[in-house]
């Protein structure tokens, strides 16, 4: 099973370089707002237009509370965050409300984040079930806050081996993001995700606020494509 890049981009020039390097998923989020947080309308539109089809293109939206619908361009995915929802008892049925008035193609994504406590977000194994009983196109597990931290210090391996488990038995892809260099990468490729989503692994000298790297792109690619031995598929 290959394993895909999804790359985070802030604009066009960014999404041609990301393409260049061999991204399998273009998605548009401008990181000064958030772990998702939304471009403006104009820059997701700039970006499908330069993509041209030659690679799908997913736009994070923000966070549900915030209640902004999807821009008027085709995109293949959108997501928003569940932040300062895990309070609220009906957070299934407003994100389930938001993708209903997604645009015909447009399939919503449901985002767990790892670090669900300090996001007052809903626990991974909740938006797991919800997505996997509505087989919504995909289930994304990010971390909310971008700090020092990522993905395996809040959530173990087997962790998200169960979770990505469950997701594999409702037939619903599986994206891992969370702050991820060639190490966690190199973790995380026996888990076999869909996807692995990165930014600041992408962008010249490792933050996430820089431009895209065309280079630093191609060796993540690479990296993913490499074949898995048995002893790393055994994890």
């Amino acid at each position: 099973m290959m394993i895909d890049l999804l790359v985070s981009v802030r604009s066009a020039a960014e999404a041609r370089a990301a393409l260049a390097g061999g991204a399998a998923l273009i998605d548009v989020k401008e990181p000064r707002r958030g772990s998702l947080g939304r471009a403006d309308d104009e820059t997701i539109a700039a970006v499908v237009r330069g993509v041209a089809g030659r690679r799908p293109v997913s736009a994070a939206l923000g966070e549900l509370t915030e209640q902004r619908p999807a821009p008027a361009c085709p995109l293949a995915y959108v997501k928003w965050g569940l932040a300062g929802c895990r309070d609220q008892s009906d957070w299934a049925g407003e994100l389930t409300r938001a993708a209903d008035l997604l645009p015909p193609g447009c399939r919503p994504v449901a985002v767990a984040y790892a670090d669900w406590r300090r996001a007052g977000a809903p626990a991974p194994t909740e938006v797991c079930a919800f997505v996997a009983n509505r087989r919504w196109g995909a289930f994304l597990i990010d971390t909310w806050r971008k700090d020092s931290t990522t993905l395996l210090d809040w959530l173990s391996l087997d962790e998200l081996r169960e979770l990505r488990g469950h997701c594999r038995v409702a037939g619903v892809s599986v994206a891992l993001a969370g702050s991820l260099g060639i190490g966690q990468l190199r973790q995380l490729r026996p888990l076999r995700p869909d996807w692995v989503a990165v930014r600041g692994a992408a962008c010249r000298g490792g933050r996430r606020t820089a431009s895209i790297d065309e280079d630093r792109v191609r060796r993540l690619a690479d990296l993913l494509r490499e074949p898995l031995t048995a002893a790393t598929r055994a994890g």
